[in-house]
């Protein structure tokens, strides 16, 4: 008996080929966009709807593009888009010489790509003097941060989502949440300070600008009584040991674009003076916003912290909310 050895022949992949991103690219790369966001909101469906429609998707993607200084590259493979990054600076002299990449500013097809996007684009970069990298990342695809990792970045800050419906916290002995009134406002603003403060110690050694007293005192003063912000305070023994924030989205400068949930309220502050932590006031006071959320009628409530920030990278998944996108960092030195 004979055998026949039966070679079959399998087709080459096709090469991929790398570019600077172009405005010729917006159209094709703005239905890869909508498409990671239908992916993402399987996930994550407190997100909002809208940027699943590639029109809405490649609206965001254009304003990303004609973003002052915004540069990128994009991944072509048998004359079809399959990635792209694409990022733009931002003025603030906290950030350094940077390039921010924002929710609406990376898709692909393959996470090992977005290696090669970064690639070409950092070259860029890093010749325009733009050494601290930013990237607002998915954070349920696993294999795509996984792929930011392996080009030496690390993750810095989380945002995070949860429904808007009443955790339920039962406050310990001694404690109480309420409204915070204008006689509060000594001690509305000392606790201002002390979340900048405890960010600028171990582990997280931000370098956050810290204000001070007479400039808090003055801001509470006048915006105490905003009906756009609910402010609640913990006490304990009679006294002010905690307070927190909360306000619609809206009204935060981040969770932009296919960050931005639809009609969601934030939990845009909290802090606990030093020696109050680790008793439940933080805890309480996010209880409080979440409650005031669901009474105002959001239908989710959003957070984000530091991941460095002990306390609160502990206190807030405790509260049920979860990651939505994680910041990303990388500082090039040479």
């Amino acid at each position: 008996m004979t055998s026949t050895l039966v070679v079959r022949r399998v087709p080459a992949m096709s090469r991929t080929e790398l570019r600077p991103f172009t405005a010729a690219d917006l159209a094709a790369c703005g239905a890869l966009l909508a498409d990671r966001h239908r992916r993402h909101r399987a996930a994550q469906p407190l997100l909002s709807a809208r940027f699943e429609d590639t029109v809405l998707a490649l609206t965001e993607l254009t304003a990303a593009y004609e973003t002052p200084d915004s540069s990128g590259a994009v991944a072509y493979r048998a004359g079809a888009p399959v990635g792209f990054v694409l990022g733009a600076p931002k003025p603030s002299p906290l950030w350094g010489p940077n390039i921010w990449v924002e929710a609406a500013g990376l898709a692909v097809t393959d996470p090992e790509v977005m290696r090669d996007l970064y690639a070409v684009a950092a070259a860029r970069w890093v010749d325009e003097g733009r050494t601290a990298h930013y990237v607002v990342v998915p954070a349920h695809d696993a294999e795509l941060v996984r792929a930011w990792f392996r080009l030496g970045f690390g993750q810095q800050h989380a945002h995070a989502i949860r429904p808007a419906v009443r955790p339920g916290t039962v406050l310990p002995d001694g404690l109480s949440v309420r409204r915070a009134t204008r006689a509060d406002v000594p001690a509305l603003a000392q606790l201002d300070l002390e979340l900048p403060l405890h960010q600028g110690r171990s582990p997280t050694f931000s370098a956050g600008q810290l204000g001070t007293l007479e400039e808090a005192l003055a801001e509470w003063t006048a915006d105490v009584d905003d009906p756009a912000y609910a402010t609640f305070v913990a006490e304990s023994d009679g006294r002010v040991i905690g307070s927190a924030v909360g306000c619609a989205l809206e009204k935060s400068g981040g969770h932009l674009s296919l960050a931005r949930p639809d009609h969601a309220g934030f939990l845009g502050f909290a802090a606990v003076l030093p020696h109050a932590r680790g008793g439940g006031a933080g805890r309480a006071l996010g209880t409080a916003v979440i409650d005031w959320a669901v009474s105002a009628g959001f239908g989710s409530v959003v957070t984000d912290w530091r991941v460095t920030n002990l306390l609160s990278s502990r206190a807030w998944p405790a509260l049920g909310f979860t990651e939505t996108f994680l910041r990303l960092h990388r500082l090039i030195r040479y």
